[in-house]
């Protein structure tokens, strides 16, 4: 069934009426080999924040999809800055989602896996005291955790200045975290672009402007180009765009990128 603002798929194919969910579901699927997606919320000039939060970017068509694609994953991969800022709550799913999970082999909830170099992490945040699934927190081998972190979270040291995204996604899938989602923040999109890390781009337009400000979804050093195809449009009722790029499995990482983990 759908509920809200009713979302239409207008390319390749269009598709007469509101689409259900078991049919978005279908459209964004889960791939059958190792795959990491990154889920962001634009405005249509570019911006990744509204008032500071993309909370304020995301209306009800946002949400929706935003939850699926949270059903669809084994992993939610998060940086430590987006996870206080935005003050991410316990991953959790709705009855009918743990529901479609179960009937697929999968566990009832996602794993959150959170990004930090600095393990400023505050281990009373509801998405590691409440979690459901123990979270994993990948992060450098000197930093220091603070008192109580390990009581809530496993924490997976790769890499020394910095933390080593590829060696941390390879350990994810080794653990059986096939399926990865990402939602930011700018700079771990950044460096999981730079590192040719990136398989998939979820990428929702709002129809509004923010003005000058705001930075963009992706932020820190510059990286080689990447060809990203474009697979649908999606549109919302209330003007809301929904678009999908993804590589091909066999397409070569271009000269120059660091090869998939």
């Amino acid at each position: 069934m759908s509920v809200g603002s009713p979302i239409e798929r207008i390319w390749p194919a269009p598709v007469t009426g509101a689409l259900t969910d078991p049919q978005l579901t279908a459209l964004y699927g889960r791939a059958d080999h190792p795959h990491l997606r990154v889920n962001f919320v634009a405005s249509a000039d570019g911006a990744v924040t509204l008032d500071g939060y993309s909370a304020g970017l995301s209306g009800e068509p946002d949400k929706r999809v935003f939850g699926l694609l949270r059903m669809l994953c084994d992993g939610l991969l998060v940086a430590a800055g987006t996870l206080r800022h935005e003050g991410y709550r316990a991953v959790r799913l709705s009855a009918e989602r743990r529901a479609w999970r179960r009937e697929r082999g999968l566990a009832e909830f996602p794993t959150l896996v959170v990004v930090s170099g600095s393990l400023d992490l505050d281990p009373a945040q509801a998405c590691f005291a409440d979690a459901p699934v123990r979270p994993l927190v990948l992060t450098r081998s000197g930093a220091e955790a603070p008192t109580g972190l390990t009581e809530v979270a496993d924490l997976l040291r790769y890499g020394d200045e910095r933390v080593d995204l590829a060696a941390g996604l390879a350990e994810l899938r080794r653990r059986g975290l096939g399926q990865v989602l990402c939602e930011g923040g700018p700079h771990l999109f950044g460096a999981l672009t730079a590192a040719d890390l990136v398989d998939e781009l979820c990428l929702t337009v709002a129809p509004l402007l923010a003005g000058a400000g705001p930075g963009r979804i992706t932020a820190g050093d510059g990286s080689v180009p990447r060809r990203l195809p474009l697979r649908h449009v999606l549109a919302a009722g209330d003007g809301t765009l929904m678009l999908r790029y993804a590589r091909d499995p066999g397409d070569p990482p271009p000269a120059g990128a660091a090869p998939p983990a």
